[in-house]
């Protein structure tokens, strides 16, 4: 046997552990494939059904209690995502089988592939925050301020770092895995195929942010890194990896992306690069000449001018361009999949996969992120409802989390503390949890409550713990 013979042998063996329809959590083996509805359907449907995700109809996308009718919110975005997501998959899928010598795993059909990435991008920000990465901001900063220190010295690295850089992702991660509840436990038991997908960054926080040994994580962090999963659902982590065979990463003591995962993040991007910058023409942040002029840059056009044509509205003109340029990307990035295929299954690929498209991508990509963080994330009125988004989540945090090390057992609560454990009482009962003598789980649970609201019912809760009855949005 040639070594490229075993080579393509080892890849079709290696992209069929990737493509597992094994359940997280379930000891049963992976069910025969059903031709009228697969495992990987069975994900999609168990996430369109699960609270979590109808909570995402008052999250925010980018722009936090917004009135206006039409501009996304993280429902609207991930939904969009995952049709992006759906084609990605299902053209590298294709695009796979023609490169690999004995082509895709048997059994596995690009529709198949289509699916997975489908259901994972649904899921992306299914463990977002109210208020957006405000919300992850005002979590950090609280648990930053000196006041917290005496409580996170009860908390070994691994738990601190959790709650110093506190990451959404990691928090969807735990919503999937242990907090959707199946009857048995395990979250959601969803296939490990697509919480492969799922996993922007399969790696601890203590992976990512180092901190010295000689202080205490609040005293070095400095630079806050990305990571996808709590110190609390570090096993669940490990027994996906297995199930996958991902590699660790050589950058970290984590574990490298499935590959399916740089599709999601390309989902992901492309919406922002285009339909989020629709959103700020609609709220007066951009005008129609500097959106159509990046979507010209990704369909691969440089007019000498960018007008809107006379007889099309600002939105069909946006329409038509975005659907060429999505149309473009999707066969780019796709391309992009397949040239780099042996790094994605080695785990060792630089970048996104936009970082190896042609120019004219990457331009466009890099412009639509510079202009949204210039003139839409930055702009007064979204930064007037961040504070306030801030002051909102800090309220509710300086009422809950003291619970997390309020013990009723040796000491008497107050009539306030009282009322807020009622209020927090139905959200452990659901979950099965109780507020015991470990701090770090304690924090979680409450946690989990707080970043479970959507945008309107944290508002509210604040503004009833503040005496204010008649502000409500």
């Amino acid at each position: 046997m040639t070594a490229h013979i075993y080579q393509s042998l080892n890849s079709s063996a290696h992209w069929a552990q990737l493509f597992s329809a094994q359940r997280l959590g379930s000891h049963k083996k992976a069910p025969a494939q059903d031709s009228a509805r697969s495992s990987f359907h069975k994900d999609y449907d168990r996430l369109v059904f699960s609270h979590s995700f109808r909570q995402l109809n008052q999250k925010t996308q980018v722009h936090p209690l917004t009135n206006q009718l039409g501009i996304h919110t993280r429902l609207t975005h991930s939904l969009e995502v995952s049709c992006i997501g759906r084609s990605l998959g299902i053209m590298a899928a294709e695009k796979l089988h023609d490169k690999l010598a004995s082509g895709l795993p048997a059994g596995v059909s690009p529709a198949d592939v289509g699916v997975i990435v489908q259901a994972a991008c649904l899921a992306h920000d299914i463990g977002n925050l109210p208020f957006g990465h405000a919300g992850e901001y005002a979590i950090r900063d609280w648990f930053m301020h000196p006041d917290r220190q005496a409580i996170l010295q009860n908390l070994n690295n691994n738990e601190q770092l959790d709650l110093l850089a506190y990451e959404g992702n990691a928090q969807g991660f735990r919503l999937l895995a242990r907090n959707e509840h199946h009857p048995d436990k395990g979250g959601m038991r969803l296939t490990c195929a697509t919480l492969g997908a799922f996993m922007k960054y399969p790696w601890l926080a203590t992976h990512s942010n180092h901190v010295s040994e000689s202080t205490s994580p609040s005293n070095s962090l400095t630079n806050v890194q990305k990571f996808g999963c709590f110190y609390s659902e570090a096993s669940q982590l490990e027994e996906l990896a297995a199930c996958l065979s991902l590699p660790r990463s050589p950058q970290h003591d984590g574990f490298a992306r499935h590959p399916l995962a740089y599709l999601l993040e390309a989902a992901d991007d492309i919406c922002y690069a285009l339909i989020d910058l629709e959103d700020g023409i609609n709220l007066n942040m951009l005008t129609y000449s500097e959106v159509a002029t990046i979507f010209y840059e990704l369909i691969g056009e440089r007019p000498s001018s960018v007008s809107l044509p006379a007889h099309m509205s600002v939105r069909q003109s946006l329409a038509s361009l975005r659907a060429r340029a999505m149309m473009r990307l999707v066969n780019t990035v796709t391309d992009a999949f397949v040239v780099n295929s042996e790094d994605l299954l080695a785990g060792t690929l630089q970048g996104s996969l936009f970082a190896h498209c042609d120019a004219n991508v990457q331009s466009g990509i890099n412009q639509a992120k510079q202009l949204a963080r210039e003139q839409i994330f930055n702009h007064p009125s979204k930064v007037r409802m961040e504070l306030m988004a801030n002051q909102c989540l800090h309220r509710l945090l300086d009422a809950f989390i003291p619970l997390a090390w309020t013990n009723a057992k040796t000491a008497p609560m107050s009539f306030e503390q009282q009322r807020l454990q009622k209020l927090l009482q139905p959200h452990l009962d659901e979950h099965r949890r109780v507020l015991s003598n470990n701090i770090y789980h304690n924090i979680l649970n409450i946690l989990d409550f707080i970043t479970g609201m959507n945008d309107h019912e944290a508002y509210r809760l604040a503004q009833e713990l503040q005496g204010h009855w008649g502000t409500m949005v």
